[in-house]
């Protein structure tokens, strides 16, 4: 698969099979991220790749976490609830879709608790990521984790790989940080999941609508 088809092949996928991931593959995919561009060349990206029984446990543990606690407080990777349009209509399309995909009609709190606690299994993916950064860094470091982000993604694609980025990793991180040791003085920015995909699952049919290139791009000085 070359560049252009594995952009255009490439989406969030809910549903994996659990298929293990080599740990060579997953090396191979990680030793191409790593030629990621950033500034200055500083590389500030860290990943923590959780497979089998780790794995076990860190989802476990969250998840008993998240039923007798609220989203930890101060989150790690500065984010706000507030949007304006169009990004809130945005969001929100692409929620109806996908809970339609699920059968979960509007209003049912316990199904919606129940699959965004999905996050928190990678999904099922045999293999998840986890990002972090040393809090020192400025925000333009952010913008190079996900430029590493999205080398995975890509790189994992044309091997015949998925993957789903997760913004709810940064919710519950202080058990994360304590399962898997990360250092105080790193952010933990998010999550991935990263396996083969479940095609059987409705979930994976959804197909996120993008916008025109009319809409974002202001071209200068062309003939």
């Amino acid at each position: 698969m070359n560049l252009d088809e594995a952009l255009k092949a490439r989406k969030s996928v809910r549903a994996f099979r659990p298929d293990p991931v080599p740990l060579d593959l997953a090396r191979e995919i990680l030793e191409l991220a790593r030629l990621s561009p950033s500034g200055t060349n500083i590389q500030p990206w860290k990943v923590h790749i959780v497979a089998g029984e780790t794995r076990r446990r860190l989802e476990e543990e969250v998840l008993a976490h998240r039923e007798t606690r609220p989203a930890d407080a101060n989150a790690e990777f500065p984010r706000t609830s507030k949007r304006k349009e169009p990004y809130t209509t945005r969001m929100r399309t692409l929620g109806k879709a996908m809970y339609g995909l699920l059968g979960i009609p509007k209003g049912d709190e316990a199904a919606n608790w129940h699959q965004w606690g999905r996050n928190y299994r990678f999904f099922d993916a045999p293999v998840g990521l986890i990002f972090t950064i040393d809090k020192d860094l400025d925000a333009m470091s952010f913008l190079d984790i996900g430029i590493f982000m999205q080398s995975i993604m890509l790189a994992a694609k044309s091997r015949g790989l998925d993957t789903c980025s997760q913004g709810a990793w940064n919710n519950f991180w202080t058990v994360t940080r304590r399962v898997l040791n990360v250092p105080g003085d790193e952010y933990i920015v998010c999550g991935m999941s990263l396996g083969y995909a479940d095609e059987t699952q409705a979930v994976n049919t959804l197909i996120a609508e993008r916008e025109p290139l009319e809409s974002f791009a202001t071209f200068h000085g062309f003939a």
